[in-house]
């Protein structure tokens, strides 16, 4: 007995989707995607900015301590580096064993943080800043100088 498929049997073995459908779920796929990505982005650069407002709050402090140690704080040459390493010609009676920070870090955008003594934006001794996202001094936004003077 030889079986006889009628065309309504055939269009149902080969049922798929279409071209159409498989377009129209990309799209959505891609404006999905676009929607987290727009409102994802903001988060991180405000914790990038958070980061580096908070690696500057450290490093003043580790300024005030080597201050403290060695009644001044790390000349201009010396830089932020006198933190972690002794610098030549201090007192090594004064400095602290193991420095005041392990390693000097780099910025959140992977730029080194700014040392300038005498101060001149902070109103202070020395000034201590990132120059944010876009590594170039001035700025608006992620792109604006983040300091102690903030």
């Amino acid at each position: 007995m030889q079986h006889s498929y009628s065309p309504k049997h055939r269009r149902q073995k080969q049922a798929g989707f279409s071209l159409i459908e498989l377009m129209v779920v990309v799209f959505i796929m891609g404006l999905l995607a676009t929607l987290i990505i727009v409102n994802v982005a903001p988060v991180g650069d405000r914790s990038r900015v958070s980061k580096a407002r908070a690696d500057i709050a450290s490093l003043e402090s580790a300024l005030e301590q080597y201050s403290l140690d060695l009644y001044t704080y790390p000349t201009a040459a010396q830089g932020l580096e006198a933190l972690s390493v002794a610098p030549a010609g201090v007192d090594l009676s004064l400095y602290r064993q193991g420095g005041y920070i392990r390693r000097v870090q780099l910025d959140p955008w992977g730029n080194p943080y700014q040392y300038q003594i005498p101060g001149t934006r902070s109103g202070g001794r020395y000034d201590l800043f990132s120059f944010g996202a876009d590594g170039i001094p001035g700025g608006e936004g992620p792109d604006a100088d983040i300091g102690n003077w903030d």
